[in-house]
């Protein structure tokens, strides 16, 4: 009897502990896309692709040119979340410093 007791209650402590990493590990994941260094270097990433689309809409950009510019922001973006998975949900500044360049260099190609 003891033993069927202590199964059920070692399965139902393991739940509660599961449940509260999942919790925790979604709380984090929220912080860490609003955490201002991220939030900046996406709003980046956004802006940029509204200016993509917008040149596209005027002739301004072939379809072909505007997904080449959008290839290199989905680089752009996937570095950034690799980076802040490397460092608990942040970049550094260096790596903020070091994704705006690779910004501005996406954004000097978009409207020639």
């Amino acid at each position: 009897m003891k033993s069927i007791v202590s199964k059920k209650l070692s399965a139902a402590l393991i739940s509660c502990v599961v449940a509260g990493l999942s919790t925790s590990a979604l709380a984090e994941s929220h912080w860490a896309k609003t955490h201002p260094r991220r939030d900046e270097v996406n709003d980046r990433l956004a802006n940029q692709n509204r200016r993509i689309h917008q040149e596209v809409k005027e002739g301004d950009l072939t379809h072909a040119q505007a997904a080449k510019l959008h290839k290199d922001d989905r680089q752009i973006r996937q570095e950034e979340r690799d980076m802040a998975s490397q460092n608990g949900g942040h970049i550094t500044k260096a790596e903020q410093k070091t994704l705006n360049q690779q910004e501005n260099t996406v954004s000097h190609q978009i409207g020639k």
